[in-house]
């Protein structure tokens, strides 16, 4: 991982003094940082440490330190050349000694560069992570005026997944040109501003069908009613945004008039989650978020239930109305529709004092895009190409734990949070 050799100025550049970059790499062994540093410390001019930055990658070290000369009094000041200099005889010396690769340059003090700051990560994930996706948005990056300035990996199972850390480019730029890889190679790419918000988030929203569950759960009842095929055409329909979602709702709702309320039952215990859903849900509890589900498809006999035995922390759906033990085909209460997700979303986040900038949201369809917009961070899950194209991230893979990475969470850390 090459450094970036930018030290972070002060406002006032105008007592700048040499810098330089070194930058070590070969074969890891106990004591090589050791070594180079107490080399630093010895003799030649006194210098301070800027900025450092090491990685280890399969046995391979790649270590890169900044350092500045520090003015003594009385003393001429040390030019960039006598510091290189110095720092060269150093370098052949560890070198020799520690049995790696040690090269010295010049480190830039370009205002431009350091104004430019690490603004952007950049979250590469699929199984596998091709070549061709990590050189397309690498191209893609420059293309925009962007620089890489560190990569690590976050995980390698259930997916692979790596962030980039980006400098120099801007937001909607960036977004448009990784969005167009992402189409080309089949890996989800994922944006975000770097900042503490990025790992601030307390609260989470699932959407239900599709996205907590496998599957949409009228279908389920529908195919129970003997009209599966006709509620999968409306299903479709309005979570590709051609209806109006509580006209089509209501659509849907109506067939199902004369099943008996046991029905329910049935289909809830035959519900099967999301692969990654509980890792997803228990990880996140873990970490002190608040979490819960929105269904619209899905009902509150079904979701509330499902809500209790996850543990979450609240839920909201539409409620089926029943007499005499079976389905009336009708709703009762407030419809929870595009518009009630984000309505439920917002309440929520109130109702445990958590700003809306702090919330995510996950869902599939047409009727999650106002609550995706209304979070902090939208996460269009597996979704139509309509809702991709609106939210602020997508994730095209079977797995719901893969959103952990897109928060920024490390394999490693999932495992000790579980």
């Amino acid at each position: 991982m090459p450094l970036d050799p930018t030290p972070r100025l002060p406002e006032d550049t105008s007592a700048v003094t040499a810098r330089a970059l070194l930058t070590v790499s070969g074969a890891d062994r106990p004591g090589v940082t050791a070594r180079l540093f107490t080399a630093l410390a010895g003799g030649g001019p006194a210098v301070e440490v800027l900025d450092v930055e090491q990685v280890v990658v399969h046995g391979q070290l790649v270590l890169g330190v900044v350092v500045g000369v520090l003015p003594v009094d009385g003393d001429p000041a040390v030019d960039e050349a006598a510091l290189l200099a110095h720092l060269g005889r150093l370098a052949t010396a560890v070198a020799a000694d520690a049995g790696v690769r040690v090269d010295v340059e010049p480190a830039t003090t370009d205002p431009a560069s350091v104004a430019a700051g690490r603004p952007h990560h950049v979250i590469l994930l699929g199984r596998p992570v091709t070549p061709e996706a990590v050189g397309g948005a690498a191209r893609a990056i420059a293309a925009v005026g962007g620089n890489i300035d560190a990569i690590r990996r976050l995980s390698d199972y259930p997916v692979t997944s790596f962030e980039l850390t980006v400098s120099g480019a801007a937001a909607t730029a960036l977004r448009t040109e990784l969005a167009a890889v992402a189409a080309a190679t089949g890996t989800d790419i994922a944006v975000e501003r770097v900042g503490l918000a990025r790992r601030s988030k307390r609260l989470i929203v699932l959407d239900v069908d599709s996205t907590l569950v496998r599957g949409e759960v009228i279908d389920e009842l529908a195919a129970r009613a003997g009209r599966a095929a006709e509620v999968a055409r409306i299903t479709a329909a309005a979570m590709n945004g051609e209806l109006d979602f509580a006209e089509s709702l209501r659509k849907r709702v109506a067939v199902l008039a004369g099943l008996p309320v046991e029905v329910l039952d049935e289909v809830r215990e035959h519900l099967v989650l999301t692969p990654g859903a509980r890792t997803l849900i228990r990880t996140l509890q873990r970490l002190g978020f608040r979490c819960g589900i929105v269904g619209s498809g899905g009902f509150t006999q079904i979701t509330d239930p499902l809500a209790e035995s996850l543990g979450l922390d609240f839920a909201a759906a539409n409620t089926l109305e029943v007499v005499d033990g079976k389905l009336t085909g009708g709703l009762v209460g407030e419809i929870v529709d595009r518009a009630g997700k984000a309505r439920a979303l917002a309440r929520f986040a109130a109702e445990h004092g958590i700003p809306l900038d702090q919330t995510v949201a996950v869902g599939d369809g047409a009727n999650d895009l106002d609550m995706l917009n209304t979070a902090g961070l939208g996460i269009a899950f597996n979704a139509k190409p309509f809702v991709r194209e609106q939210a602020h991230t997508a994730l095209n893979q079977p797995y719901l734990d893969a959103v952990l990475q897109v928060l920024g969470f490390t394999r490693d850390e999932v495992l000790d949070a579980v």
